[in-house]
């Protein structure tokens, strides 16, 4: 019956034609807006005369001042041990506190309840939250633009040689740097900093190094500092203070520990020149891949990163055109 029906159609009626035409228009849109599954790709004209059919997103940049700094100076000598030296570089007469094997699911829960209960602006708020689970506690007053560097050590009575397999219960040691007047803590955004450190010890000898710093905002957020990958490699202190054979066994401690980030390492570079035109000056940081490798003329013709083709969700810029300008002048 329905091979009659559509004999009949055909023969005598043009809407057979419009039919499968109409199918035929179906199909192609399915596949071409993926209905079914298919990732097609779309084709976008990209040269140097024509920009990205499809703007990439400006993220917002509220400019805020960070009195807080902290380096760590000889990174090589450090050990649980024998200790580890800190140089802090504060704006403002802040306090340095170092709590030596720190829960590691407490101090998240503290940064939790920063957002949630109270706020972390001095050492003893901090200790409150973490209910003490630390093993040994140093404090340090830090002058305003002190840069004397402050050594800190387990003592012998601890008897603490390493903080067990990994993955860790405790931390190594983890800093704080909070502001020591109470007016400066209205003055700034940034009340607080935790910086987390590793320090090698006899059962896990990856290099000293700061994994993780949070800034601690009044408001009540907290932002996690990530490292930006920069095309040039002659300021990078990691490159120079650590052979490449100490690097790739670093890699692989930190990929057994999880800690390891997918981040493909740049070329050493001689100059901070864009990647693409080498001739601009790089002042763009794409996201989430973190690499900053485009100058404010080459930004608007990608969508994918040049150095490892992620696609680019947001970008943000180093410095605006005024400070650019601003160098360019003093420089000359």
């Amino acid at each position: 019956m329905a091979a009659v029906f559509l004999v009949t159609l055909y023969e005598y009626s043009p809407l057979f034609y419009i039919t499968v035409v109409f199918v035929c228009f179906l199909v192609t849109s399915g596949l071409v807006l993926g209905w079914f599954g298919l990732g097609v790709p779309v084709i976008l004209r990209n040269s140097e005369e024509t920009e990205s059919s499809t703007r990439v997103l400006k993220k917002r940049m509220r400019q805020v001042k960070n009195p807080f700094g902290l380096e760590i100076p000889h990174p090589a000598t450090a050990s649980v041990t024998k200790g580890i030296t800190l140089t802090p570089d504060c704006l403002e007469d802040c306090i340095l506190t170092c709590y030596w094997g720190c829960s590691v699911q407490k101090l998240h829960e503290a940064l939790q309840k920063h957002v949630y209960c109270f706020r972390i602006k001095t050492p003893q708020a901090l200790e409150d939250a973490l209910y003490s689970e630390y093993l040994y506690r140093q404090q340090y007053f830090i002058k305003k633009n002190d840069k004397e560097e402050k050594y800190c050590q387990l003592p012998e009575d601890a008897q603490v040689v390493n903080f067990g397999p990994v993955p860790r219960s405790r931390y190594p040691l983890i800093a704080l740097l909070t502001l020591a007047d109470e007016e400066d803590r209205e003055i700034y955004d940034i009340i607080s900093m935790v910086a987390v450190i590793h320090i090698p010890d006899e059962s896990y000898r990856l290099s000293c190094r700061i994994l993780y710093q949070y800034l601690l905002l009044a408001q009540g957020q907290y932002h996690d500092l990530k490292q930006l990958f920069m095309s040039a490699s002659s300021t990078a202190p990691s490159s120079s203070d650590t052979s490449p054979g100490e690097r790739s066994a670093d890699r692989s401690l930190l990929e057994k520990a999880g800690l390891a980030e997918d981040e493909p390492e740049l070329q050493e570079e001689n100059s901070k020149d864009c990647v693409v035109c080498q001739n601009g000056t790089v002042n763009w940081v794409l996201l989430p891949c973190r690499h900053a490798c485009l100058c404010d003329g080459c930004i608007k013709y990608f969508q994918q990163c040049p150095m490892c083709r992620q696609f680019v969700q947001e970008s943000f810029p180093l410095c605006s055109k005024k400070e650019q300008d601003e160098d360019e002048s003093t420089r000359i």
